[in-house]
């Protein structure tokens, strides 16, 4: 199989990190990267993103991006398969695209319902909504994320259906699928 590089986005409990690593599962020699480890590995002096966000946590999160992207190409360069997930919003997921400048990535956009996200946020061992209003941050995401990549709204699906779904459907793009 060839070597592959998937970048995963989508909101807080829309089931970035289990379908990440279930995808990082069905292929081989793969490495599953979560964006967010980069924020957790700074012990003291963490900045915590909130609205507004502070011009503290703003570098905080660029560093984290670029952290991660360079973790990614080295993986990549080493010949593996990578799938790094984090929350890339708006103009976060060009950012992204441009720090991994020359690799050909396969962008995947997880869209459920607010219901679907309220539901698994409730669910959840930890809370991501801190600070921050579920619902303006959904719709946010939605209305200033660009329309690249594959879209798949997995409100309904399994995370089987999920990453089967991602693997048979490419690189296609449009509105949530």
């Amino acid at each position: 199989m060839e070597q592959r590089f998937y970048l995963i986005t989508g909101v807080m409990a829309s089931g970035k990190s289990t379908t990440a690593q279930a995808l990082a599962q069905a292929l081989p020699r793969c490495v599953h990267l979560r964006g967010d480890l980069f924020r957790r590995m700074i012990v003291t002096g963490r900045e915590e993103m909130a609205d507004p966000p502070t011009e503290e946590a703003l570098r905080q999160l660029h560093l984290r991006f670029r952290l991660a992207a360079q973790a990614a190409r080295g993986y990549w360069e080493a010949g593996f398969s990578v799938v790094l997930q984090d929350n890339y919003y708006g103009p976060a997921l060009e950012e992204m695209a441009s720090l991994l400048r020359g690799i050909p990535l396969r962008l995947v956009v997880l869209c459920p319902s607010v219901e679907t996200v309220r539901t698994r946020e409730a669910s959840r061992g930890k809370r991501g909504y801190v600070g921050f209003s579920l619902e303006a941050l959904w719709h946010s995401f939605m209305r200033e994320t660009p329309r690249a990549g594959l879209w798949l709204d997995n409100s309904h699906m399994t995370v089987e259906q999920a990453v089967k779904e991602i693997l048979s459907r490419g690189e296609k793009s449009g509105p949530c699928v």
